[in-house]
């Protein structure tokens, strides 16, 4: 029997097997939906332990609070982007997956400035 021939439990083969639906993933259809490889997990993994790194030392530095919050807040969401492109695997999806997040991102974004101003108010009536 050739590899081509090799077929699953069911009698079929693994490749019509992992067309079908409604069966379970073999360990050939698991690789092929995982793209990335170990080393892009462990550059991603660095680059989100060097932003963190700097978020900390951000953290000790004497900014306006407002430059501080841009920054802190640009950091987070480029360390958001990468959790979600290379450890969700939504780099690897179709676009359509993208772009059906699009609407809570910008859910998101409209409550984050709604909430911002209340913050700096509160900032404000801090006794100093």
């Amino acid at each position: 029997m050739t590899s081509r021939q090799w077929a699953t439990d069911s009698g079929r083969r693994t490749t019509d097997k992992a067309k079908d639906s409604g069966g379970s993933m073999n360990s050939a259809s698991e690789r092929e939906h995982v793209k990335g490889g170990v080393k892009i997990f462990m550059v991603v993994w660095f680059w989100l332990l060097a932003l963190t790194g700097v978020e900390v030392f951000l953290g000790y530095k004497a900014f306006a609070v407002k430059i501080m919050i841009v920054l802190l807040m640009g950091l987070s969401v480029i360390k958001a982007s990468l959790i979600i492109a290379y450890f969700m695997h939504l780099r690897y999806e179709k676009p359509s997956m993208a772009a059906a997040l699009m609407p809570a991102l910008v859910m998101v974004i409209l409550l984050m400035f709604m909430a911002f101003p209340d913050s700096f108010r509160l900032l404000a009536m801090r006794p100093h």
